[in-house]
């Protein structure tokens, strides 16, 4: 038994209201918008938290705290796994532009992190922002280095 199997209960399924369709409709002329209005003009509507006009709440509230602004904000940082890795060459010096172009990447501006899921086989130099105890151990095993960069210009 699937979903298509159950029957509708009756009723349960209206029709769509069509409006403004002739008054022997029973909703034509103004289309169930009543006679003269705000509501009844086209684009009419309150942004969310209007209160007909008098001060919102959002404004009569006391506001507290630091707010970081969208600038202000440290970008999401990159996640590279170990196991990732593999498509590199043994010895081979892995930036984030050779990151990005393995598509391992969106930004090779941004911050990258070497987690240690997986394994690592070939002797790498890693260039990146920051590495868990675990990779650092891994890629030390395996012979390699990891490089830490500074901060980026990105924050």
């Amino acid at each position: 038994m699937d979903i298509s199997m159950i029957p509708s209960v009756p009723g349960a399924r209206h029709r769509r209201k069509r409006v403004g369709r002739g008054i022997g409709s029973g909703h034509g002329k103004t289309a169930t918008r009543g006679q003269k209005g705000q509501r009844a003009r086209t684009g009419s509507g309150k942004r969310p938290g209007f209160e007909g006009g008098r001060t919102p709440l959002i404004r009569r509230l006391p506001k507290r705290g630091f707010r970081q602004k969208a600038t202000g904000r440290p970008h999401p940082l990159q996640i590279v796994n170990l196991r990732q890795l593999d498509v590199c060459s043994e010895g081979e010096r892995v930036t984030p532009e050779r990151l990005k172009a393995l598509g391992l990447i969106d930004d090779a501006a941004g911050r990258i992190k070497l987690l240690g899921d997986g394994s690592l086989t070939k002797r790498l130099t890693l260039l990146v922002h920051g590495a868990s105890e675990s990779a650092k151990a891994k890629v030390q095993q395996a012979g390699g280095t990891i490089e830490f960069q500074e901060r980026s210009d990105r924050t």
